[in-house]
Formats: structure tokens, C-alpha cells, sequence
């Protein structure tokens, strides 16, 4: 791929260089740890050297409708540790082939994502003829679906996303605890009954304002929200019973942007979390 070709997909080089990458290449967690990407992206590493990449999303939207408010931590080129990029839905931000491609034909990682997802990925996108992806690399997902991924079992479990056609979570066990990556989604019937299933020690909950962004027919602005409001995060964070909440998908999309901090006037009164931690791109965290 020609870095024109590149650009014209709505990329650009890394603001960061190759760090973020090479900490997680090099990190030797003594449970597991977390690397916040920005978006909706995390890169999760475990005491035994499994990585996974939740929707890693290093484009640049497609201004002047989505404009990118937020740095590209990295290069996918420069990801040479992956055992799985998992996918929770079929949005540009969450599959993306410039973002995610490279990562699966530098470590023969799987893309593990529900089938619209997928569709994407071998459709709209093409990646077995754009990239060096093949197509035993694409494992298909859906609710109830369990996994095996290196040290870490992972179970595909319905959300409520309704801007998205068929949006999954996936909560993540691992012996050092248990990690749930929601997607976009807003609160969901499912939530009580995934707090009764599973100890979540780590909650992500994606969260924003609402804002005008403009049509992408007609150029004009249009009332738009897309993610979980104060009130609506922290009913689903209750809901799921989380140790601790991290909202994501804030510092994204210009119009739409939001502050976190503004979370813990939110939160205070529910039994959960028991704790709002608020990262910012590039951030690790540790259960």
C-alpha cells in the first residue's frame, strides 16, 4: 500500500513514532494491562504474553463530517505482537482495513468479529486482495460464542448499539480478573444479567456528547449522538456492577467530544462502580 493510498483512505504516519507498539511489545505484566489507544481501541497484554487489539482505529475519519481531534499513537505496520484483533461492530472506527490489515499479516493474527463486520472486511474493503490477509484469518462470532485466545477466554455477548447492525461485546476472563469492552453501546436489558454471570473487575463504556455533525448526503448539520450520556453511562456501569469504569470514545469526533471528569457527580451515588478511572490516549492501565 503506497502512502498515497494510504491518505486517500483517510490515514496518516504516527504523531507518536513506534513507542506505543514497542511498550506493548516489550511489557512483561505481572496479570494484565491495558494500553488505551484513543476512539474505542485497546491493546490488552497478559502475564503469559497473549496480546489481543480491541477496535484499534488509527485513521483520520472523513472530515469535514468526522474529524479526528486526537494524535495516531501509531503506525499498524509497526504491530509485530498480536495473537487476535477482535471487532465489535461494522463501523469505520472499529473496522477499518488500513488500521487493522497490516496487524494480521505481520503476526498472522485472526480477525474475530460478528458477520457484518466481516462483510466489511471482505467486501466493502477487500483486505485478501489489498493486503497480505488471507481468508482463514477471518473467524466469524456471534452472541453466546466462547473462544480460546492464548491465556484468555473470551466470551462474544449481546450489547444495545442501535446506530450499528449487529454490534457485540466481548468480556475478556482471565485468571487476574475479568475485563468487558461494550463497543458503543448504550445501556442494555443484558447488562443485570451479565452482572450476574460474571465478577467484572474493569468496564469499558463508550461516552459522549451530543453535538451537530454534518449529513453525509446533503453537507448540512444534524442533531447527532451516537454514545452513552452521563446518565446513561453510569446506569450501565450499575447495571453491570463494575470495580472499576473506564469511559472511552470522548476524546474522538470533534462535536462530539465530552469530558470524563464530569463522570463523578454521575456515578457517586450508585453501588457501581467503585471506582471511575479516566485515561487518556496512550494511557496503561493494570488490573
Amino acid at each position: 500500500i503506497t502512502l498515497s493510498a494510504l491518505a486517500a483512505r483517510g490515514m496518516t504516519d504516527s504523531d507518536w513514532g513506534d513507542w506505543l507498539p514497542r511498550a506493548v511489545a516489550d511489557a512483561d505484566p505481572d496479570a494484565v494491562a491495558l494500553w488505551y489507544l484513543g476512539c474505542n481501541g485497546f491493546a490488552i497484554k497478559g502475564s503469559e504474553g497473549t496480546v489481543l487489539w480491541i477496535d484499534p482505529y488509527v485513521g483520520t475519519g472523513d472530515p469535514p463530517r468526522t474529524v479526528r481531534m486526537i494524535p495516531v499513537p501509531f503506525d499498524p505496520e509497526d504491530v509485530d505482537v498480536a495473537d487476535a484483533v477482535l471487532a465489535t461492530h461494522e463501523h469505520t472506527d472499529h473496522v477499518h482495513g488500513p488500521s487493522q490489515a497490516p496487524i494480521l499479516a505481520n503476526t498472522d493474527a485472526d480477525l474475530v468479529a460478528p458477520d457484518d463486520s466481516l462483510a466489511v472486511a471482505r467486501e466493502e474493503e477487500r483486505w485478501t486482495d489489498e493486503y497480505a490477509v488471507d481468508e482463514a484469518a477471518f473467524t466469524e462470532v456471534t452472541e453466546g460464542d466462547e473462544l480460546r485466545i492464548g491465556e484468555f477466554a473470551v466470551h462474544v455477548v449481546e450489547t444495545h448499539d442501535p446506530d450499528a447492525t449487529h454490534p457485540v461485546g466481548y468480556v475478556i476472563e482471565h485468571d487476574a480478573g475479568t475485563v468487558f469492552h461494550a463497543g458503543d453501546s448504550k445501556p442494555s436489558p443484558t447488562f443485570a444479567g451479565l452482572a450476574e454471570r460474571f465478577d467484572i473487575d474493569l468496564g469499558i463504556l463508550a461516552f459522549g456528547s451530543e453535538g451537530t455533525i454534518p449529513d453525509k448526503e446533503t453537507g448540512e448539520p444534524v442533531r447527532t449522538k451516537w454514545y452513552s450520556d452521563e446518565n446513561e453511562i453510569a446506569a450501565a456501569a450499575n447495571d453491570l456492577g463494575l470495580d472499576r469504569l473506564v469511559p472511552t470514545h470522548w476524546d474522538m469526533w470533534k462535536g462530539l467530544t465530552a469530558d470524563p471528569t464530569a463522570l463523578h457527580d454521575h456515578v457517586r451515588s450508585y453501588a457501581s462502580p467503585d471506582r471511575l478511572e479516566i485515561v487518556e490516549i496512550g494511557d496503561r492501565i493494570d488490573l
